[in-house]
């Protein structure tokens, strides 16, 4: 009974028609190329181009326009003009491109070189003037002219302080070449401890020359009595000298 059932069941399914390449048709559409054509009509229609016949065979030459047409020299000439290139737009206008601009778009302005003087060009300047207003122009700037007065620079009393230049002339010896004598305990320690309170060598220098230096070091800033107090060195000075 239960393989009576299936038999009977079996002859009242559908049948599923083929669907091969070599069949020619397609599920739930029938033949292939009558859906094709039907989707040819359908595009004909929507875009207004009239369906060609199966066998037309088009005279438009492949890669151009059709014989005796100038459509590529039409569109090359609407592009130039649209870009203002013409050849004939430019000579019209100076050489210079005419812009091409839409109704809320107005064409800008062009300017030549803005910006950038032309008083090194002969042809532009004697344009705008003459040589009688370049003369009057020449007049007018020379009396605007100052002159300012030559004055010798003032010398040093000596009242501003030791002057550390001269004393770097004044010296011919190197650095670390002992000349005056040194006498005390713990030299090294008070140097390094002493030149830390000024901010650079210069000072040190100026506050040991103010103290008796170099024949005396009150401030213990030259253990080495070379005459240059927390390591100053004089050769830079010498050497702007030319010494």
């Amino acid at each position: 009974m239960a393989g009576a059932a299936l038999v009977a069941l079996g002859a009242c399914a559908p049948t599923i028609p083929e669907s091969g390449p070599d069949s020619g048709a397609g599920v739930g559409f029938g033949s292939y190329s009558e859906y094709e054509a039907r989707q040819a009509a359908r595009e004909a229609q929507l875009t207004g181009a009239a369906l060609p016949a199966p066998d037309a065979v088009s005279s438009q030459p492949l890669g151009g326009p059709a014989s005796g047409s100038n459509e590529a020299d039409d569109i090359a000439a609407q592009t130039r003009a649209a870009l203002g290139t013409d050849p004939e737009d430019l000579a019209a206008n100076s050489g210079k491109p005419i812009v091409q601009a839409g109704p809320n778009n107005p064409a800008p302005q062009i300017a030549d070189a803005p910006g950038i003087s032309d008083e090194n060009s002969f042809d532009a300047v004697s344009a705008n003037r003459s040589i009688e207003d370049d003369a009057a122009r020449v007049a007018a700037q020379r009396q605007q002219y100052q002159i300012a007065s030559v004055q010798s620079v003032p010398s040093r009393d000596g009242s501003e302080g030791p002057n550390i230049v001269a004393y770097a002339l004044s010296s011919k010896h190197a650095p670390g070449t002992q000349i005056y004598q040194r006498i005390g305990l713990n030299k090294q320690s008070k140097f390094e401890r002493n030149c830390a309170v000024y901010p650079g060598p210069d000072m040190a220098q100026i506050a040991f020359l103010e103290k008796g230096g170099p024949e005396r070091d009150r401030l213990g800033l030259d253990p080495d009595g070379d005459g240059f107090a927390c390591s100053w060195d004089p050769r830079p000075f010498r050497k702007a000298a030319g010494g």
